[in-house]
C-alpha cells in the first residue's frame, strides 16, 4: 500500500516478468489503481461483499481520464453505499436495466404511435388483399375507411374495444347489416396484423353487436315481381335492361354491372362469369333464358366497349385509363325504379277504384332469395337453387361435395327457364309440367 499521487502514479512501474501491478491507496482504503505492460494506470475501487464474503471490485476510470481526486470520490462513494447495505455494482446494474427498459419502451411507444389503424389498413390492402379477388379487396378497405374513419388516425394497438364497439353503433343504428360487414373486414385486418406481430390484441374479435346480426328475409311477391318488370320496362338503357336482367339471371348487382360481351356465348345461350368477378372465386356458367337473349338482341353495342352496360368513359380518366367502363350510380337508377313501381301501383289501384297496396321497401339482392324462394315453390330441387346463385349447396357439404362432381347444368337451365316465364307472365301451367319434368327425371 502506498500513499497514491501523481508524482507516485507517474512513477508506477512494473517490475520484469509481470503483466500488471496492483497498489492501494492509504489515503482511500478500498481505492487502488493497476498498472499494466502498456502503462495504463486504471483506477478500481474493492470491498467485501457482507452477504457471501467475497472480495468486490469495479473499476472506476483511467487516470488521465480522472483525475486522483475524482477516484477518491468515487471510491468513497461505492464504499458508503456498501455502508449502507446497497451494493453499488448491482444497483448501477439495475440503474442500467430500468435506462434500458424505458428506452425500448419509448421506441416501442414510438412504433405504436407510427404505426396507426389507416396504416395498418394500407398494408393490409397491400400485402394480404392483393391475393384476393378484386371485389373483396376494394370493398373491404373502402368500408373500414369510410365507416371507421374516426379510428384511422389513431395507433392501431392502442384501439380499445370499447372503440370499436362505439364505431360499429353508429353505423348499426342507420345500417346493421353495414355494420356487420364492417365489423368482420376490420377484424380479419387485426388478425393479419396480430398474426404478423404488429399488434398484440384484436379489438374487433368477439364483440357483443347483437345489433348487427340481423338477416335480410324480403322477398317480394307475385304483384311486386310483375311491377318490377313492368317498370323496368319503362326505364332507358342501361337501368332497364340492367334490371331485367338482374331479375332473370339472379346473380349478384355487381357481376351483372360487370357482365361483358365477351363472357357471352355467341348463340347467346350462356353467360360465363370469370373466377375473379366470382364471390367464391370460381368460375360460374349461368343460362340465359330466351326473354335475356331477347334483351341482348335489342341492347345497343357502344364502339370498342365490351361491357354490356355502360354509361361511357370516365368524366376525368387517369393517364392511359380513357376506356369505357361499366355502369355506376345504382342507388340512384333503383330510387327511380322504386318510384315507376310505386306510380304503377297507384294508377291500377285508382283505375280498380281501391287503395294501393302497403310499399314496402326492398333491395336488389333480394330478387335472390325471391327467385329461389319461386323456384322451390314451384318444385325444383335446392340444390339447383343454390348452383344458380353459385353457393355450395347445404345437401352437398362434407363428403358428399367431395364425390358430387355434376353441375346440374341442364336443371339450371330448366329452372332458369321456368323463373322467366313466372317473371314475365308466359309461364302459366308450363311452369308446373317443367318443375314436375325437372323432379323425375
Amino acid at each position: 500500500m502506498a500513499k497514491l499521487t501523481d508524482r507516485f502514479l507517474a512513477a508506477l512501474r512494473l517490475e520484469p516478468g509481470r503483466k500488471d501491478r496492483l497498489v492501494f491507496d492509504d489515503a482511500c482504503p478500498g481505492l487502488g489503481v493497476r498498472v499494466t505492460g502498456a502503462g495504463t494506470r486504471s483506477f478500481l475501487v474493492q470491498w467485501t461483499d457482507p452477504a457471501t464474503k467475497r472480495k468486490v471490485r469495479e473499476p472506476l476510470g483511467v487516470w488521465g481520464a480522472i483525475t486522483l481526486e475524482q477516484a477518491r470520490a468515487a471510491a468513497r462513494a461505492r464504499l458508503g453505499a456498501v455502508a449502507r447495505g446497497i451494493d453499488p455494482k448491482a444497483e448501477r446494474a439495475r440503474r442500467r436495466a430500468e435506462a434500458e427498459a424505458a428506452r425500448a419502451r419509448a421506441e416501442r411507444e414510438k412504433r405504436e404511435a407510427a404505426f396507426t389503424f389507416e396504416k395498418l389498413v394500407a398494408d393490409w390492402e397491400a400485402l394480404h388483399l392483393a391475393h384476393r379477388r378484386p371485389r373483396y379487396r376494394d370493398e373491404a378497405a373502402r368500408a373500414i375507411r369510410f365507416g371507421l374513419a374516426e379510428l384511422l388516425k389513431l395507433p392501431a394497438a392502442r384501439i380499445t374495444k370499447a372503440d370499436a364497439v362505439a364505431a360499429l353503433d353508429r353505423i348499426a343504428k342507420a345500417h346493421p347489416v353495414t355494420a356487420r360487414r364492417t365489423m368482420a373486414y376490420a377484424r380479419a385486418a387485426f388478425r393479419w396484423a396480430q398474426q404478423r406481430g404488429r399488434v398484440a390484441d384484436n379489438p374487433f374479435q368477439g364483440l357483443p353487436l347483437a345489433a348487427v346480426k340481423s338477416e335480410r328475409e324480403r322477398v317480394l311477391n307475385d304483384a311486386e315481381i310483375a311491377e318490377l318488370w313492368t317498370a323496368a320496362g319503362t326505364q332507358p338503357y342501361p337501368w332497364g335492361p340492367f334490371f331485367r336482367m338482374l331479375l332473370l339471371t339472379l346473380q349478384r348487382r355487381e357481376e351483372v354491372a360487370g357482365m361483358r360481351w365477351s363472357e357471352i356465348a355467341e348463340d347467346l345461350s350462356v353467360w360465363t362469369i370469370p373466377g375473379d368477378r366470382m364471390k367464391n372465386g370460381k368460375p360460374h356458367a349461368v343460362h340465359l333464358s330466351a326473354p335475356a337473349r331477347a334483351i341482348l338482341r335489342a341492347m345497343p353495342r357502344l364502339d370498342g366497349c365490351d361491357f354490356v352496360f355502360s354509361t361511357g368513359r370516365r368524366r376525368r380518366p387517369a393517364p392511359g385509363d380513357d376506356g369505357p367502363v361499366p355502369i355506376s350510380g345504382i342507388s340512384k337508377a333503383k330510387a327511380a325504379l322504386d318510384e315507376a313501381m310505386r306510380e304503377a301501383r297507384a294508377k291500377a289501384a285508382q283505375e280498380a277504384r281501391r287503395a294501393p297496396a302497403a310499399w314496402a321497401p326492398w333491395r336488389l339482392h333480394d330478387l335472390r332469395r325471391t327467385g329461389v324462394s319461386v323456384l322451390a315453390r314451384l318444385g325444383f330441387d335446392s340444390i339447383v337453387a343454390d348452383k344458380i346463385l353459385a353457393h355450395r349447396p347445404a345437401r352437398l357439404q362434407g363428403v358428399a361435395g367431395i364425390y358430387q362432381r355434376y353441375e346440374f347444368a341442364r336443371e339450371q337451365a330448366q329452372a332458369l327457364d321456368a323463373w322467366a316465364a313466372h317473371v314475365t307472365g308466359t309461364g302459366g301451367r308450363n311452369v308446373v309440367t317443367l318443375a314436375r319434368r325437372q323432379r323425375s327425371s
